[in-house]
C-alpha cells in the first residue's frame, strides 16, 4: 500500500520505517530540508536502537522515501498519516498548529477522497476539528479522519511497533476501519489485536494510558520516600507489590521522577483538556505535582549527601538523557538536577553515552567527559542519573582511586550498593537504607565472577523483571 507520513520526527520516522519494513511503500514528508537531506543519505536525527539499520535497509529496497513537500495525493495513496509534534503551550494545552497546517496541506493536495489518520498525541475532539478544517477547505471531497495513536517507548520503539500490545483505530467509518486494518494486517496476522473504537475514545486511550503509567511512577517514588523513613527497601516492596497480577511490575522502579517528551506534556494536556470540560482529574493533578516536587528535591538529595552544601564541590553526573538507549534530554531529571547543583555553586562533570551533544547547550559551564572514569576524576560525589547498562559494570575500586571523596548518590538504584560500599563509598540510594563504607584491613578485590553477577543484576533491573529487585545476593541486606 502507498502511505504518506507527514512529520519525520521521532514518531513519524519510526512509524514510517516500520511500515516500510512491513512491505508498504512509504513517503515521509518533513519541511526541514537539512533533515530530509540527511535522511536520504541514511543519517538519522535521533538515536534509537535498530532504527538506523532499518532505515538503510528500506532505502536500499526502495520502500522508504523522504521529501520536503507533500506531493499530489491521488487514488494510489491509501492513507495519509499525520505524525507531527504537539508541544505544550504555556497553559499546558497541546499546540495543534502543526496538526492543522498538515490538514490544510493535505486538503490542498488531494485530488480524490482521502483517509487521514492522526498518529500524533492530541486532545479529545482534535479529529473533529481536523475534519471540519479539511471539509471547509475542500467541500467537494469525501474526507475520512481517523485516530491511530502510537504507543512507542524511546529506546525500544522498533520492538514496540513490530510487537505492539495493541493497535488502536478510532473511527466510525467502516471504509476507514477497513483501510487501516489492511495497513496493519501483517501485525494482526502475528496475533497483535486491533482495537476498533470511536474517534474520541481512541484519542483518550493514549492520554489515559500515559497518565496511568505516570501515576504508577509517582506512586512508587512516594512509597520509596516512606521506605527511607522506616528503614525498609523499596526494591523488596516493589517486587512484592508487582507480583500482584492486577498491578504488574512495570513502572514500579523508584527513581528521580518521570521525564521525556511524553509523560510531562501528556499529563498536562489531559488535565487542561479535562478542565475545559469542567471535569476534575484529581489523581492526574496530584501526579503532576508529586513529580514536580520530586524533581525539585533531587539537588537536595545530593546536598544532604555532601553534608549540607555543594558550593565549590566537584560532582560527577553519570547519564543526562531521561532514560537509557536514547539521546533525548527533553525534561530529563538529570538536567533538572544539574541546574540545581550549578545554582548551588557546584562544579559539574558529565558523561552520557548518547546525550552529550543534546545536553551541552543547556550545561555550558559543565565539563563533558569522554567516559565514566574521566567523569569521576577528582569528584566529591558521583551521581547516577540515568541507568545505562554500561554503568552497571563500572569498577568501584577503580572509581574509588579516582575520586576525591567516596560518595555515591544512586538515583536509579542501578549500581551494586554492596560493591561500592566494599570499595569505601558511602552509598545513598532511592528508598534504601544508606550504605556506609566497610572497614577492611586488606585491599578490596572484586573478582570476575562478581563483575558478571553485577552485570546480570543490572540486566534484571533494566528489563523490569521483579520490579527491579536484584538477585538475593545483592538485596541490600546485611549478610
Amino acid at each position: 500500500m502507498r502511505l504518506i507520513i507527514i512529520g519525520s520526527g521521532y514518531v513519524g520516522l519510526v512509524s514510517g520505517t516500520c511500515l516500510a519494513e512491513l512491505g508498504h511503500d512509504v513517503l515521509c514528508v518533513d519541511c526541514d530540508r537539512t533533515k530530509i537531506a540527511n535522511l536520504r543519505a541514511g543519517r538519522l536525527p535521533i538515536f534509537e536502537p535498530k532504527l538506523a539499520e532499518m532505515v538503510a535497509r528500506n532505502l536500499r529496497n526502495g520502500r522508504l522515501h523522504f521529501a520536503e513537500t507533500l506531493p499530489t495525493i491521488g487514488l494510489e495513496t491509501a492513507a495519509v498519516i499525520i505524525a507531527v509534534g504537539t508541544p505544550p503551550l504555556p497553559n499546558g494545552s497541546a499546540d495543534l498548529s502543526a496538526i492543522l497546517a498538515a490538514a490544510r496541506d493535505i486538503a490542498g493536495k488531494a485530488t480524490h477522497n482521502v483517509l487521514v489518520a492522526i498518529k500524533s498525541t492530541v486532545p479529545v475532539a482534535t479529529g473533529d476539528l481536523v475534519e471540519a478544517v479539511m471539509i471547509g477547505e475542500r467541500p467537494d471531497l469525501s474526507i475520512m479522519v481517523a485516530s491511530n495513536p502510537e504507543f512507542l517507548r524511546e529506546g525500544s520503539a522498533i520492538d514496540d511497533f513490530m510487537g505492539a500490545d495493541r493497535i488502536v483505530v478510532g473511527t466510525n467509518s467502516d471504509a476507514a476501519q477497513k483501510i487501516l486494518k489492511a495497513v496493519y494486517a501483517p501485525l494482526s496476522l502475528k496475533g497483535i489485536p486491533i482495537v476498533c473504537v470511536d474517534r474520541r475514545g481512541s484519542e483518550l486511550i493514549k492520554y489515559a494510558a500515559n497518565a496511568f503509567l505516570a501515576t504508577k511512577i509517582a506512586f512508587i517514588n512516594e512509597i520509596a520516600d516512606f521506605c527511607e523513613a522506616i528503614d525498609a527497601d523499596i526494591d523488596q516492596v516493589a517486587a512484592g507489590v508487582g507480583l500482584d497480577r492486577r498491578i504488574g511490575s512495570a513502572f514500579l522502579q523508584a527513581g528521580p521522577g518521570y521525564g521525556g517528551s511524553c509523560f510531562p506534556k501528556d499529563t498536562s494536556a489531559l488535565l487542561t483538556s479535562a478542565q475545559d470540560h469542567a471535569v476534575n482529574l484529581r489523581l492526574v493533578e496530584t501526579t503532576i505535582a508529586s513529580n514536580e516536587a520530586r524533581r525539585r528535591g533531587l539537588g537536595q538529595r545530593v546536598t544532604a549527601a555532601l553534608g549540607g552544601s555543594v558550593a565549590g564541590r566537584t560532582i560527577s553526573v553519570l547519564g543526562i538523557t531521561f532514560k537509557p538507549n536514547t539521546d533525548d534530554t527533553r525534561d530529563a531529571p538529570g538536567l533538572a538536577l544539574a541546574a540545581a547543583l550549578q545554582s548551588g555553586g557546584a562544579r559539574l562533570r558529565v558523561f552520557d553515552p548518547k546525550g552529550m551533544s543534546m545536553a551541552q547547550p543547556q550545561l555550558q559551564k559543565a565539563f563533558f567527559a569522554e567516559d565514566a572514569y574521566q567523569c569521576a576524576q577528582g569528584s566529591d560525589c558521583i551521581v547516577l542519573a540515568t541507568h545505562w547498562a554500561e554503568f552497571a559494570s563500572l569498577d568501584p575500586v577503580r572509581l574509588a582511586q579516582l575520586v576525591k571523596r567516596r560518595v555515591l548518590v544512586d538515583l536509579r538504584n542501578g549500581l551494586d550498593a554492596e560493591a561500592f560500599s566494599d570499595a569505601g563509598f558511602v552509598v545513598h540510594g532511592i528508598g534504601r537504607r544508606r550504605r556506609l563504607p566497610k572497614v577492611r584491613s586488606t585491599p578490596v578485590v572484586i573478582t570476575r565472577r562478581r563483575m558478571i553477577d553485577r552485570r546480570q543484576s543490572a540486566t534484571h533491573l533494566l528489563n523490569g523483571s521483579g520490579a527491579g529487585l536484584p538477585p538475593p545476593e545483592h538485596n541490600g541486606l546485611p549478610r
